[in-house]
């Protein structure tokens, strides 16, 4: 990817990033309890537990085609025209659902919104590189996850005003959202960046780099993309909450995604972190065994369990990520962490696909029945690679960063990435 102009001086303060973290945290209001309302409408519908996952797992798919393809509109249009543009796309689907009245058409939705969603962060993400230095890349990073996590959970409490199906207020406070964020981004003074050249490694030199890498990538979008695309549904049918009650559930998740993963990474740190990512693992399965026994315990206690769930979740993939960094040299680790980004992409494309059929098979509880069988396989693979390869002297490994699995234009803001690499990238 290459494109724009040279960057405008004064980089190293946060201010100028203001706009944008404040556009990202707008649309992730919106894109958050979108997700949550498609999944729950289309079970009010009957579509099936099958249908469900196709539409659902569309997204996923637009996301990874967005990541490879959506940038040759940025360099086309510019940064400003095309958040603009794919904002304003992004607002008009949410508009489409209601309109609509077969879901499965709602595919084609989900998928023009997920290609949409990674031209929106691959503006964004540029130009948070753009401005980033090796002082500030680690703050703005650790900004932009909040307002990419903090927008979807606090999102979801829209869902406090559904009416029902049928009824289209929710989507248009969506289409409200993500339309008010185009606003600061267009009014900023900011000169467009150049788009990062971000050159993926492909699946193959990631395996033999990191095995454990790549199968905790691939693991982790299994299981979150089945989570985001299928809790609401889990929700309802085997706890039986309402709308509200399900939003709160995927906050939950989401919040508890944020508190672990700082302590988990820093305990990998100070430990072997194929040991830490083995202990995730482990209470990943035994966490997504336990959850459905909680849905007859009250809200109060499947929230809970649903954030000590979700801790162990997100924490998985920041910590492969690591893993893989931690073997690689610095000048390597953003064409990594951008072939990650498309591995974890791919994993939650099949996600929502897997968890239907299981939830077809076996009810609700189904979904956690495929999370905990995609946890434990990733687990035994993590055990038998542990004795197929020595430990890792403890002077090799880096210190550990919290990243977004969004598009691979996010991973020169990494800290652990080289500085001639991430300044190259963002100079592009």
């Amino acid at each position: 990817m290459s494109g724009g102009q040279a960057a405008a001086p004064g980089q190293g303060s946060l201010r100028p990033v203001a706009a944008l973290l404040a556009g990202a945290a707008l649309v992730m209001m919106g894109n958050g309890p979108l997700a949550t309302l498609v999944s729950l409408r289309l079970d009010s519908l009957g579509a099936g537990r099958i249908a469900t996952g196709l539409v659902m797992a569309a997204y996923f798919a637009g996301l990874t085609l967005g990541s490879l393809f959506a940038y040759r509109v940025v360099v086309r249009a510019g940064h400003i025209r095309a958040f603009g543009a794919f904002a304003s796309v992004t607002s008009a689907l949410a508009l489409a659902y209601p309109l609509i009245g077969d879901p499965l058409p709602w595919a084609a939705l989900r998928l023009a919104e997920g290609f949409c969603m990674a031209g929106i962060f691959i503006c964004v993400e540029s130009w948070l590189n753009d401005h980033a230095t090796p002082a500030t890349r680690g703050k703005i990073l650790a900004l932009y996850m909040i307002c990419l996590y903090s927008g979807q959970a606090v999102g979801q409490f829209l869902l406090g005003l559904d009416e029902g199906p049928g009824q289209p207020r929710v989507f248009m406070l969506v289409s409200v959202l993500v339309s008010l964020a185009v606003l600061p981004v267009a009014l900023t003074r900011q000169a467009p960046p150049p788009l990062p050249d971000v050159a993926s490694f492909p699946a193959r030199r990631l395996y033999a780099t990191s095995p454990l890498g790549l199968a905790g990538t691939v693991g982790s979008g299994l299981i979150l993309g089945s989570v985001y695309s299928l809790g609401p549904v889990f929700a309802r049918a085997a706890a039986g909450l309402e709308a509200q009650g399900a939003a709160m559930f995927m906050s939950a998740v989401i919040f508890g995604g944020v508190l672990l993963q700082w302590p988990l990474g820093r305990l990998s740190d100070a430990f072997d972190r194929r040991r830490v990512i083995v202990g995730t693992l482990a209470a990943l399965t035994g966490a997504a065994v336990c959850l459905p026994l909680f849905t007859k315990g009250g809200p109060a206690a499947l929230f809970a369990a649903a954030a000590l769930f979700g801790g162990f979740a997100f924490a998985l993939y920041p910590l492969c990520v690591a893993h893989m960094n931690d073997h690689l040299g610095r000048h390597e680790r953003v064409a990594a962490s951008g072939g990650l980004v498309l591995a974890y992409s791919a994993g939650a494309t099949a996600g929502p696909l897997l968890g239907s059929a299981a939830m077809s098979a076996l009810g609700a509880e189904g979904l956690f029945v495929h999370v905990a069988c995609v946890a434990g396989l990733v687990l035994t693979f993590a055990l038998w690679r542990m004795r197929a390869r020595a430990p890792l002297p403890a002077s090799r490994q880096g210190p550990f960063q919290p990243v977004p699995g969004t598009t691979p234009v996010a991973a020169p803001l990494n800290p652990r990435a080289s500085p001639r690499e991430a300044q190259a990238a963002g100079k592009a």
